[in-house]
């Protein structure tokens, strides 16, 4: 069962992405990226935190699934993105890892 504020942050994302698709801003992504989320990667998969993106096993394997993910974390860290924010951290993230076709 999902949390309300997940499902609030998963909606928002969402309808969020789909107006910021004209607007995405791939380097504010890596630059959100960097100051919010690296720090928590680092602590749970250490180096320099991009193994959870590369792992064999990883959970994410499309486009939506990213979004949500990204809109998940910020809700459960705190930080706050806008859903454009969400959309530059998920677009520099699958330009950058994922390369989804």
């Amino acid at each position: 069962m999902r949390s309300p504020l997940l499902t609030a942050a998963l909606l928002a994302t969402l309808a969020g992405a789909a107006c910021a698709a004209d607007k995405i801003d791939v380097k504010a992504g890596k630059a959100l990226h960097d100051k919010q989320c690296v720090n928590c990667h680092v602590q749970r998969w250490g180096g320099d935190g991009s193994a959870v993106y590369t792992r064999a096993d990883r959970k994410i394997n499309d486009a939506t699934s990213l979004r949500q993910r990204v809109a998940a974390c910020s809700a459960q860290t705190g930080a706050k993105f806008f859903p454009e924010d969400e959309a530059n951290v998920a677009a520099w993230l699958a330009q950058t890892y994922y390369k989804f076709k």
